[in-house]
């Protein structure tokens, strides 16, 4: 009887995966060598300028309007998304229809095409004799609407494939207690469904705007880069590079670095919140 309980505790301290210490130090080690180590170079590279020459290259009215297009762009963008992701997502998991599997290989042909590519494409379609934009009488390329149309492209597959699972393992039984309850199906869906849905929803929009925000293939062609218009942030790293002015470039890249940090954190902070009203 002893031999078995000591046989059984060994099985249960049994780890298939190596210990904390050696798998946390690899960890650290990779996001060194792949995040980390690549990123400190941006800081370090910006060391060679003085305080006033970073403020002055960070708040030249060039880049502030670029700072403004790239961010307000991309936080629409991601809007855009979280709303028609969520739900493409539904009308995936719960309705069967003829093509579905193909329109769910649709989802993800943004990740697989060349973002240039879907640059012109976006570009022949919208631009103001092309198969869409010969349509309405105002211009969508070359303005900040065809930006977000680009952005919009690029960022869907993120709210559409983190949503995916969660209505996947959403119990219909669910649903249909609440239904026998007395509930309308817009009480379901706000008070039932959408708690569920919140932390993949707002997952998806983290991801579609932080991918948004460095796009540079796709927006390059569709946005017309006129200076304090329709010119994107990226865009501006890209020419200062072309003109060797490494460090000019790298300076504007902290702006975006630190911007993009601060607002992943408030939307992990605004997710962290949310578990806690619904789950507590």
């Amino acid at each position: 009887m002893v031999r078995v309980e000591l046989s059984l505790k060994r099985r249960k301290k049994t780890i298939i995966i190596p210990g904390f210490s050696l798998t946390f130090g690899y960890t650290m080690l990779y996001l060194s060598m792949i995040v980390l180590l690549p990123l400190s170079m941006i800081i370090v590279n910006t060391l060679s300028m003085s305080w006033s020459e970073f403020y002055e290259t960070i708040t030249h009215p060039r880049a502030v309007a670029s700072y403004k297009l790239s961010f307000g762009t991309a936080f629409v963008a991601g809007l855009i998304n979280v709303f028609f992701g969520t739900m493409i997502a539904w009308v995936l998991i719960r309705y069967e229809f003829p093509g579905r599997k193909i329109i769910d290989g649709l989802v993800d042909l943004p990740f697989a095409l060349p973002t240039a590519v879907a640059g012109i494409a976006l570009t022949t379609l919208y631009a103001p004799n092309g198969w869409i934009g010969q349509f309405f009488d105002f211009k969508i390329s070359y303005t900040p609407l065809g930006i977000i149309i680009a952005l919009t492209f690029i960022g869907l597959p993120f709210v559409v494939r983190t949503v995916q699972p969660v209505l996947q393992n959403l119990s219909k039984e669910v649903e249909e207690a609440s239904a026998s309850l007395g509930a309308t199906r817009f009480q379901t869906f706000v008070k039932i469904i959408l708690p569920e849905l919140y932390p993949a929803m707002i997952t998806g929009f983290s991801l579609a705007f932080s991918r948004a925000l460095g796009e540079y293939g796709s927006v390059v062609f569709i946005a017309g880069n006129m200076p304090m218009k329709t010119e994107i942030t990226p865009l501006i790293i890209m020419t200062k590079l072309e003109q060797y002015d490494y460090v000019g470039a790298t300076a504007i890249a902290i702006v975006m670095l630190s911007g993009s940090f601060i607002i992943l954190l408030f939307i992990n902070f605004i997710q962290w919140r949310m578990n806690r009203k619904f789950y507590h």
